[in-house]
């Protein structure tokens, strides 16, 4: 599986490859020479790679879901979800 780390996340993909996923990271596909700058050239360049996008931009996940371009949207409702997850192991002590 190949997945695509926006620029919020680069560092991610060295994490995502220790786990035996082919990432790649916008920003260092940037300094690389990628003409990525805009939103929709990422996109683009995800699906066109048949790439997992990770962001938490909600207007790419929102252009990736209606592109039906596979993403994980780390939104605040998200990230919510999982600091939930995580208090509820201190709940009860």
């Amino acid at each position: 599986m190949k997945v695509l780390v926006d620029e919020m996340y680069d560092g991610i993909d060295i994490k995502l490859k220790e786990f035996g996923y082919e990432a790649y990271s916008v920003k260092k596909l940037i300094v690389e020479g990628k003409k990525l700058t805009s939103d929709y050239s990422v996109i683009k360049y995800a699906e066109e790679n048949e790439m997992v996008m990770v962001t938490e931009d909600t207007e790419v996940g929102k252009a990736c879901k209606e592109n039906n371009i596979p993403c994980v949207l780390l939104d605040n409702e998200t990230i919510f979800k999982i600091i939930l997850e995580e208090l509820s192991q201190y709940k009860n002590r």
